[in-house]
This record gives C-alpha cells, structure tokens and sequence, in this order.
C-alpha cells in the first residue's frame, strides 16, 4: 500500500464530499485527516482503499456530529449549570497585555535559534535530555545555554535578573 498515492489521489475528492456531507469544512478536513491516519494505523486489504477510506471518514463526520448534538443538548438542558466563559478584558487591558506579548516575542527574536529553541522547551516541560537532542548539544552544556538565554532576555524586559552568588 503506497500512503502517498493513495493521499494524492483521494484526499481532495474526500475533503470535498465530506463538506458536502456534513456542510462544515473544518469537520470535513478534520474526518479525511482521520482517516487517512487511520488508513496508515490499520491498512485495508488491497483495492479496497477508497471504499475504506470514504466509509471510515464517514462514520468519523456522523460522530463528530452526533458529539456536538449531544453536547448541546446537555448545554441547552442544563443552561444554569453550564460554564460561562469570562468576560473579555477592558480594552486598557487588552492592549497592556498585547503590548507585554509584542516586548516578549520581539525579545524572544533577539536570541539565537538555540537559545530561543532551548529556554521555549524547558517552559514547556522537557527535560534537559530532551532538550539536548532537539537542540543538538549535550545535556551539559543546555543549562549554560538556558541561563544565557536568560541573561540576554533580562535586560530586554527590564528584569533584573538576582546574582546568584
């Protein structure tokens, strides 16, 4: 089974009568991404494939629909329990808070491609082994290259980094 052809000559013809089918292109790309993935997961037996393919992305689209009625139902039946979302901010706010995001990522850009690459990681949760191997470094040598980032990031945000000595 050749995945790319097979993506290549039915993706499009699928996204297309998905839409159709559901009415909603976002749920379509969603249902054919799907299935596609599923199709590499667990393959079909051979000249089946477009059949398979259309089924699976179909039954993929009738249960995303049946997921939302179900969850409007719940929402509509149990309005005064359902979560409200929070107001949006006052447009001080907003604009305090897109400003701090603008500082930040222009001084995100300021470092090199390592440093940025390394510091996001650790935010993110990695250890400093994973770090290294996207990176490209030992694990080592990833705090030196966290704390510079750091140390480069302070003076741009106006933080004063502590000593720690």
């Amino acid at each position: 089974m050749d995945a790319a052809r097979l993506f290549e000559e039915h993706h499009h013809a699928l996204c297309r009568y998905l839409w159709r089918f559901t009415g909603d292109a976002d749920v379509a790309a969603d249902a054919a991404q799907e299935a596609f993935v599923r199709l590499l997961e667990q393959p079909p037996r051979a000249g089946s494939e477009r059949a398979w393919l259309f089924r699976v992305a179909t039954n993929l689209a009738r249960e995303t629909g049946r997921t939302r009625r179900r969850r409007w139902l719940l929402l509509l039946h149990a309005a005064g329990r359902a979560p409200h979302a929070d107001p949006p901010p006052p447009p001080d706010a907003a604009l305090a808070s897109g400003e701090r995001r603008g500082r930040v990522q222009q001084a995100l850009r300021a470092l090199s491609a390592k440093e940025r690459m390394a510091l996001l990681m650790r935010e993110e949760g990695f250890s400093q082994r994973e770090i290294a191997e996207a990176v490209g470094t030992t694990t080592k040598s990833v705090g030196t290259l966290i704390a510079r980032a750091l140390d480069k990031l302070a003076p741009r945000l106006g933080l004063d980094r502590e000593d720690p000595g």
